[in-house]
C-alpha cells in the first residue's frame, strides 16, 4: 500500500482495499454462519461454574416488581426500588450468582477493555477501589457480589433459576410467572433486564458435534479440564495442542494467557481485529480517594459525550477510546480555524484512515514475522468490528508455539475427529476452544428461553415479529407494567454499557413510583405513544447505512446485511445517551399520562 500518493489517491486505494477484503468475508448464509447455544446445543451453555443446584422448595409468593437478570441492569434495578422505599421484590437469574456477564465470562485473562472508574456501577457507594484501571473479570465479578451485599440484594434473589412463562391477567391486572424450579411469583410490575451479551453463539461448521477431544465455548470455559484459572495456569495443558476459533475482543485476551501453557496453539482468523496497545496501569489510590463526590458519574457522563462526537471542551479520560473521537475534533477545529468545508463524514473518514495506518503500523512494529504481520493487519474502518486494546496479544505470535492461521476471510471449512480444517489443511488438535462471542442485541425472551404473553394473548415474539415499536425502547403496547432495562434498539446504544443500564433502570423504577404514587394498579402503554417514539427516532435517525454496508462483515452490520436488520446500531436514539436521559427524564414528569391508559385503580 503506497504512503506517498496524493491523500485522495490515497484514499481511493484504502476504499479499493477495503472493499476488496469485505467482498472476501461476505457469505450468504450471513446470521446462519452461527449456532445459538440453546436447544440441540445447549450442552455448550451448562454452568461450570456452579454445577450443583441448590436445593430449595418451589416458592410461591406475590411480589411487587420481579426483576429478571441479575446483571448490571437487575442489579441497578434492585438499588433503585430499596432506594425509591420499594421492598417487595424478587430477582431471578439462571446464574449461580450476580454479575451477568460477569459471572459467566471466567476465561483465562478476562478483562473489561472499559475503564473500570466509569465501568463498575456505583463505586462510590459500594466502596471498591479498582485495582487497574482495566480491571480482571474476576475482579468485576467481586464487585457485583459486593454491590449485591451492600444494597441487600441477595435477599431478594433466586438464582439458578430460569423463567419459563410470563403470562397478564386482564382480571387480576397481575403477571403470573413460572420458573424452571416450580416456583409461582404473582408480580404487578415486571423489569428485564438480561443484556446484549448472553445467548452463546457458535460457529455453524459442519461436524461440529464430531471432533473426539475437548471442546467448549469460552463462556463456558472448563478448568476441571484446563487447570488454572483466569488468571492462567492452565497447567493441564501441557503438553496438548489447542485450537482457538476467532480474533476478536476473547481470543485477544485468552491467546497470551495460556500460549505458555499450551504445546501449540493454532489461533484460527477470519477477519483480523484492530488491536492496540491497552496501556493499562495500576490505580493511583491517592488520586482515586481524592475525587470529589459525584466524579464517577461526571467522568462517565464525559466519556458518553465524547463517543456520541459531541466534543466536550475536557475529555476526563484521554484513553484509547476517547483518541478517535479527539482525532476528529482536532481535525474538524483545524479546518474550521483554515476555513476549509466542515463535512464532519469527510473528516470522520480522513480521520478513520490515519487511525488504522497508526493500527496496521502499530501490529507490524509489534509481530517480528512479516508474513504473519501483514495477514493480522486489519482492512476497514475503525468502528466497522469493536476496536481492541492489548498489551501482550499481538506479542504472543512472536512466541515459537503461538501460529496464525490466517483464512483470507473463509473462516474455519469443517470439524473432524481429530481437529480442524483451514485453507484445506487439517490442523490435529486435542482441544478447540470456541471465542466466538454472543448474539448481539437479541431481544429479551429469547435471550431468557421464556414466553411473554401480554393483553388479549398476544406473545412478545408476535410483538416483536411485526417490526419493533415501543416507548423509548423500554415499554411497549399490550403489555402492561412491563419494561426492559438494557434494551438499545430503539433506546441508547453506548461502548460504556453501564450507562445504558444506569439510565433505563432509574427510568424503570420512576415509571413504578409513578404508579405507586397515582394510585394506579396498572397502565399499559398506547399505541399512539408508540408512534410518536417511532417517529421521534425516524426523525432523530443518523443514517449509518453507506457506512456499514462497506465494512467488513460482523455482528455491528448484520453480518454485511446492514440495511435489512440495522441491529441496534441503526436504531438508537440519534442524539445519543444523555439527550435521550433528559427526554426520558420529561416525558415522566409531563407526557406520563398521555402516553399511557389506566387499567385499574387501587
Amino acid at each position: 500500500m503506497s504512503t506517498n500518493a496524493s491523500p485522495d489517491a490515497r484514499s481511493e486505494e484504502l476504499h479499493r482495499k477495503y472493499i476488496e477484503e469485505r467482498n472476501k468475508r461476505i457469505s450468504p448464509d450471513r446470521e446462519a454462519q452461527y449456532i445459538d447455544a440453546q436447544g440441540d446445543y445447549s450442552d455448550f451453555a451448562k454452568d461450570p461454574y456452579t454445577p450443583e443446584v441448590a436445593e430449595r422448595d418451589p416458592v410461591s409468593e406475590e411480589v411487587d416488581v420481579l426483576v429478571v437478570g441479575a446483571g448490571f441492569g437487575g442489579m441497578l434495578t434492585g438499588m433503585n426500588l430499596l432506594k425509591a422505599g420499594i421492598d417487595n421484590f424478587r430477582i431471578l437469574d439462571m446464574a449461580g450468582d450476580f454479575g451477568g456477564t460477569w459471572y459467566w465470562n471466567r476465561y483465562p485473562g478476562v478483562r473489561c477493555d472499559i475503564e473500570a472508574y466509569i465501568y463498575l456501577p456505583r463505586l462510590e457507594e459500594v466502596g471498591t477501589v479498582p485495582s487497574e484501571r482495566y480491571v480482571t473479570g474476576a475482579e468485576i465479578f467481586e464487585h457485583s457480589k459486593r454491590f449485591a451485599r451492600h444494597f441487600g440484594l441477595y435477599d431478594h434473589a433466586l438464582l439458578q433459576t430460569r423463567v419459563e412463562r410470563m403470562v397478564w391477567d386482564d382480571e387480576t391486572l397481575r403477571w403470573t410467572v413460572t420458573t424452571n424450579r416450580g416456583d409461582t411469583i404473582i408480580a404487578r410490575f415486571i423489569t428485564v433486564s438480561q443484556g446484549p451479551l448472553a445467548i452463546v453463539k457458535l460457529p455453524g461448521i459442519p461436524g461440529i458435534r464430531d471432533f473426539k477431544g475437548e471442546v467448549f465455548h469460552s463462556a463456558r470455559w472448563d478448568y476441571e479440564f484446563t487447570g488454572g484459572s483466569a488468571d492462567g495456569g492452565c497447567s493441564k495443558l501441557a503438553g496438548k495442542s489447542v485450537g482457538v476459533i476467532g480474533t476478536g475482543a476473547t481470543a485477544v485476551q485468552i491467546v497470551p494467557t495460556i500460549a505458555d501453557d499450551v504445546e501449540e496453539m493454532f489461533v484460527f482468523q477470519r477477519t483480523p481485529s484492530a488491536v492496540a496497545a491497552r496501556n493499562n496501569h495500576a490505580t493511583d489510590v491517592d488520586w482515586f480517594k481524592g475525587q470529589p463526590a459525584g466524579w464517577q458519574a461526571e467522568r462517565a457522563d464525559n466519556f458518553a459525550e465524547t463517543l456520541n462526537f459531541s466534543m466536550p471542551a475536557t475529555d476526563l479520560l484521554s484513553d484509547c477510546w476517547t483518541d478517535f473521537f479527539n482525532r476528529f475534533k482536532a481535525e474538524f477545529e483545524r479546518r474550521k480555524a483554515a476555513g476549509e468545508e466542515l463535512d464532519p463524514h469527510d473528516i470522520m473518514q480522513a480521520v478513520d484512515y490515519d487511525k488504522m495506518d497508526d493500527v496496521r503500523a502499530y501490529i507490524e512494529q509489534v509481530i517480528e514475522d512479516k508474513e504473519t504481520a501483514e495477514a493480522a493487519k486489519p482492512w476497514y474502518n475503525f468502528l466497522c468490528k469493536r476496536p481492541l486494546y492489548s498489551d501482550d496479544f499481538l506479542e504472543s505470535f512472536n512466541k515459537p508455539n503461538v501460529h496464525l492461521v490466517n483464512t483470507d476471510g473463509r473462516g474455519v471449512e469443517r470439524v473432524t475427529a481429530d481437529g480442524l480444517v483451514a485453507n484445506g489443511q487439517e490442523f490435529p488438535l486435542d482441544v478447540i476452544v470456541f471465542a466466538t462471542g454472543y448474539e448481539v442485541g437479541a431481544p429479551p425472551h429469547k435471550v431468557g428461553e421464556y414466553e411473554v404473553e401480554g393483553r388479549g394473548g398476544k406473545t412478545l415474539d408476535q410483538k416483536w415479529n411485526e417490526g419493533f415499536r415501543s416507548i423509548h425502547g423500554t415499554k411497549m403496547s399490550g403489555f402492561p407494567n412491563f419494561q426492559v432495562v438494557g434494551q438499545q434498539e430503539q433506546g441508547i446504544a453506548n461502548f460504556n454499557y453501564t450507562t445504558v443500564v444506569e439510565i433505563q433502570s432509574a427510568h424503570a423504577v420512576g415509571v413504578i413510583e409513578r404508579c405507586l404514587k397515582n394510585g394506579y394498579e396498572a397502565i399499559d402503554f398506547t399505541r399512539d405513544g408508540e408512534d410518536r417514539w417511532v417517529q421521534t427516532i425516524a426523525d432523530t435517525y443518523i443514517d449509518r447505512t453507506h457506512f456499514y454496508e462497506e465494512c467488513t462483515p460482523g455482528f455491528l452490520n448484520n453480518e454485511g446485511n446492514f440495511k435489512d436488520k440495522p441491529t441496534f446500531i441503526g436504531g438508537t436514539y440519534g442524539p445519543g445517551p444523555l439527550a435521550y436521559r433528559d427526554v426520558i427524564a420529561e416525558w415522566l414528569e409531563q407526557d406520563f399520562e398521555r402516553d399511557t391508559e389506566v387499567l385499574g385503580k387501587a
